[in-house]
């Protein structure tokens, strides 16, 4: 595990640090046949070099947040891109929640998944997931809604969930736990305030740079 005061340089500095700490696990023997997904936008190009040290196809597997009404950061949930919702029962319960306003954002981002996958993948079919080791990949986590439900959604294919990331709160660490057959984390501090912290640079990563880095991904596993 990193010292707590570690800072990445940007995420692919992360994703080659995860890499090193995946390759010295345990869960790097079931990997062998597994497909690396990141979720987009900024954990691609964390899971680019993860993908590329341990020689694997690299993916994206969509994830959105569904934002509560008017305090769009916070999230009462998320929804992945086969459509497994996974809700934050205790923030809909304190906000008083409709089922009317969650409907409303639940299709919204149904709206958008699809415009990202075409985005993404340029025609270009997914990736088999079914019977692998899938190996999901984010540039950090906080309360982990997203993660959660991309864990959730493989069950129903992969035949082994991994939960790679660079860093973590503690407690959603143990989370995720329950929900992945291994998680990964290149660093759990004490205090944690934010992903962004940890980095240096966290600027946004945009819709062409994941495209990009799954073309290139691709250029590298055929040459």
């Amino acid at each position: 595990m990193l010292a707590l005061d570690k800072e990445f340089a940007d995420r692919r500095d992360a994703g080659r640090v995860l890499a090193r700490s995946f390759l010295s696990s345990e869960a790097a023997r079931d990997a062998q046949d597994g497909i690396v997904l990141g979720l987009p936008r900024g954990g691609v190009p964390v899971a680019y070099e993860v993908a590329r040290a341990l020689d694997l196809p690299l993916d994206v597997f969509i994830v959105r947040k569904l934002g509560v009404p008017g305090f769009a950061e916070l999230a009462m949930g998320a929804i992945t891109t086969d459509g497994t919702v996974a809700m934050n029962h205790a923030v809909i319960q304190e906000f008083g929640i409709t089922q009317d306003a969650i409907d409303a954002v639940v299709e919204r981002e149904k709206l958008e998944i699809g415009r990202r996958e075409v985005a993404y993948r340029n025609g270009r079919p997914a990736v088999r997931i079914e019977g692998r080791t899938a190996i999901l990949v984010d540039d950090g986590v906080a309360t982990g809604a997203s993660m959660l439900a991309a864990a959730r959604a493989l069950r129903r294919s992969a035949r082994t969930v991994i939960v790679a990331i660079p860093v973590a709160a503690r407690g959603t660490c143990e989370k995720l736990r329950k929900e992945a057959d291994e998680v990964i984390c290149a660093c759990i501090p004490w205090q944690f305030y934010s992903v962004g912290s940890f980095y240096q640079n966290f600027e946004q990563t945009t819709d062409e740079e994941v495209s990009t880095l799954l073309s290139q991904a691709r250029a590298d596993r055929a040459a």
